[in-house]
């Protein structure tokens, strides 16, 4: 088949309940490839480990690792979405495949500089508010929450900053997503631009608006809840990796471009 010249592949609507049914593909696929695929979470597990124990004492560090974990999720996932290509095949996966898969090509190297940029502006970013906050530039956690911050007379002030780096951190996090929801999976199995893969991945959540709120938001949820145990991530990150592989085959019909070997 030719590749396209003049459009972009076809984006598919599909109905809200969906992101269950990614749940559920990307839960078998953990069970079916359970030892490289909880390897990935223990990996970012051992991270978070160092964000946490690291900003314990740098709180600035500690809310801009997090939250740049978010953007550069999709990532991370790049091993697992291999695992899930390699399963729909109706092959064994091996450590050959994720290691070939993080032979990351130019497009999809730029993409990931791109969201490692974003992450670390983020973090730098996060120190600074701290620092406005707590007006110190390297408060601890105990610091940051410490009385004579709370009962400082600018608490309010401080509160609207805070409010502030919410919605800039969410706004952040919506764009990033839009971009990359099916980007870097496409990116991974086909042969095309990063225009075209970003580009497609905005259609996706443009023409699929509830259904992708809601996978981001089941997306964020289960982060979150990894993020709080830590163990938990083990199993989110795998089962969430997993399942935005089947989002985006559902989502988006790339048959037209050329296919990675």
């Amino acid at each position: 088949m030719t590749r396209p010249t003049d459009a972009l592949p076809p984006v598919r609507v599909v109905a809200l309940s969906r992101p269950l049914h990614w749940l559920a593909a990307g839960q078998r696929d953990v069970v079916r490839a359970w030892g490289l695929s909880l390897v990935h979470g223990l990996v970012v597990m051992l991270g978070s480990v160092a964000i946490t124990l690291l900003g314990w004492r740098h709180f600035g560090v500690l809310v801009g690792g997090y939250s740049g974990f978010l953007l550069v999720g999709p990532l991370l996932a790049t091993g697992l979405y291999q695992i899930s290509r390699r399963l729909a095949q109706g092959s064994r996966p091996s450590w050959a495949d994720v290691a070939r898969a993080w032979r990351l090509s130019g497009a999809l190297l730029r993409f990931a500089l791109l969201l490692a940029l974003i992450g670390t502006l983020w973090v730098g970013f996060s120190a600074l508010v701290v620092l406005a906050m707590a007006g110190e530039p390297w408060a601890g956690l105990q610091g940051f929450f410490s009385p004579r911050v709370l009962r400082s007379a600018d608490v309010m002030q401080r509160s609207h900053l805070f409010l502030l780096w919410l919605l800039a951190g969410g706004l952040l996090a919506a764009w990033v997503f839009a971009i990359s929801v099916v980007a870097i999976p496409m990116l991974l199995e086909r042969r095309v631009p990063l225009s075209v893969a970003v580009l497609t991945s905005v259609r996706a959540v443009g023409h699929n608006p509830l259904t992708m709120c809601l996978w981001a938001g089941v997306i964020f949820a289960c982060t979150a809840l990894g993020l709080l145990t830590l163990v938990g991530l083990v199993w989110c990150v795998p089962l969430l990796g997993h399942a935005s592989w089947h989002a985006y085959t559902e989502l988006v019909d790339a048959s037209a471009w050329p296919e990675r070997s």
